[in-house]
């Protein structure tokens, strides 16, 4: 198992991943409703430079030469400013009532978005791994916080946080469901 930068050749499987972890998230950020137009409108968006969803902001983790997983991440400080673009495609394509997104990162804070890993890579530590290669990149950038959120209905993935030594910092929503704000000092 390697991890690498993301480069924009990923985006397919980038765009399954990122909708498998974020769900009904992926629909708010695309504008979209049916499965195969949201992942069309997340592999353009990982393509693009300066959003939130894009490759510059992923890295990925490879197994045999194939993307077993993917973590989005970056500084709180730019979350607005990452989400702008987003924002204006979804007025572009007459989208009403287009408001910015639920804050999800602290300003000060290197922020996961996103970690996903593909189906038949589950169980082999690649998450781990994954979250493990960021928080280097974080110390490496100057950070001395990583946080992320966790679905409340996720208990699996908040053991493991716990376990990699995150602890919940507070109580946030995002699209109207709750999450934990779970924070690590590296």
């Amino acid at each position: 198992m390697e991890c690498r930068l993301a480069m924009k050749s990923d985006a397919k499987e980038a765009a399954e991943y990122i909708h498998l972890a974020i769900h009904d998230i992926a629909e708010a950020l695309t504008g979209e409703k049916e499965t195969e137009k949201i992942r069309e409108v997340l592999s353009e968006l990982f393509r693009q430079e300066n959003n939130r969803l894009s490759y510059q902001n992923s890295i990925v983790a490879e197994i045999d030469g194939k993307v077993a997983g993917i973590l989005i991440a970056y500084s709180g400080d730019d979350a607005v400013e990452l989400d702008k673009p987003i924002l204006e495609r979804l007025k572009r394509i007459g989208k009403s009532h287009v408001e910015p997104f639920d804050n999800e990162a602290d300003k000060g804070d290197y922020y996961i978005d996103t970690v996903s890993v593909g189906p038949n890579f589950q169980g082999r530590g690649i998450g781990t791994f994954l979250i493990q290669s960021v928080e280097q990149v974080a110390k490496d950038k100057g950070f001395t916080r990583v946080s992320l959120n966790v679905a409340e209905d996720n208990p699996g993935a908040k053991r493991l946080y716990e376990k990699l030594g995150y602890m919940k910092e507070k109580n946030i929503m995002i699209n109207g469901h709750e999450f934990d704000y779970m924070v690590k000092n590296v």
